[in-house]
């Protein structure tokens, strides 16, 4: 395996592993600040690439910050290898995820942002957004880099296979697909609401942990999933009422 290194956008970097099998990409992002910003620390598996990969940007003991979109082995697996790298790196993260796990599970204690909370990187800014449940996780949240505006989105948009640094193609069918395979998304009745709010935020490109980033109306494509998630919700919904399976 090789981790890629792409400026996805100014100072914001995007290390890229594609592991096969699942067949996915997974993605970390750097933002690049006075105060650098991780988010996603990968699993611990693939710490030693992604380290090597941060290495190539800049010294990895700058690393200040550290964050992903909820606790899972993909996102958050080697968070306490990076605190060890890093002396000075805090975890940061929503309030529910750090009273519910990180207290526990970082070797250092994690830093709690409220909704809508922003965290100052020096010459840039970053602002935390709750999406309790999604895709999944009672804990999840995402990262709006506010200068660029580029929005972190975790598992959103997932897509199967190789995947460019950047790309103009629409991600919502891939990530459709990628649900009636995988089915990972916690479809409730708040689900699209959630996503139309991350729409609301006016992002200008979305990071996708699983694909490439998208770079085009990001609010559109928001919308369209949160679209595809209502009719994925009724869908089963309407096939339970019928006694056809849920």
């Amino acid at each position: 395996m090789e981790t890629s290194v792409d400026e996805i956008a100014e100072d914001v970097y995007r290390f890229s592993t594609y592991v096969e099998p699942p067949g996915l990409v997974f993605n970390q992002f750097l933002v690049a600040a006075e105060e650098p910003l991780l988010f996603h620390c990968g699993a611990r598996a693939l710490f030693p690439l992604v380290r090597e990969a941060m290495g190539r940007v800049m010294p990895v003991e700058r690393l200040r910050w550290i964050s992903f979109g909820h606790v899972e082995s993909d996102e958050c697996g080697s968070m306490n290898d990076w605190l060890a790298a890093a002396p000075q790196a805090e975890v940061v993260h929503g309030v529910l995820g750090v009273m519910v796990s990180l207290n526990d599970l970082a070797d250092r204690p994690p830093r709690a942002l409220a909704d809508g909370e922003t965290l100052d990187l020096g010459d840039r800014r970053v602002r935390w957004l709750d999406t309790s449940h999604v895709p999944h996780g009672w804990e999840s949240g995402l990262l709006l880099e506010e200068t660029t505006g580029t929005l972190f989105c975790g598992d959103l948009f997932t897509a199967t296979g190789p995947a460019p640094a950047t790309s103009g193609t629409d991600p919502v069918g891939p990530a459709l697909a990628a649900e009636a395979l995988f089915h990972a998304t916690a479809l409730t009745p708040d689900t699209g609401p959630a996503v139309r709010r991350l729409a609301d935020a006016r992002p200008s490109s979305l990071a996708l942990m699983h694909g490439p980033t998208f770079v085009g109306d990001a609010p559109v494509v928001l919308a369209d999933l949160a679209d595809g998630y209502d009719r994925l919700l009724d869908d089963a919904l309407s096939r339970r009422g019928t006694g056809t399976g849920a």
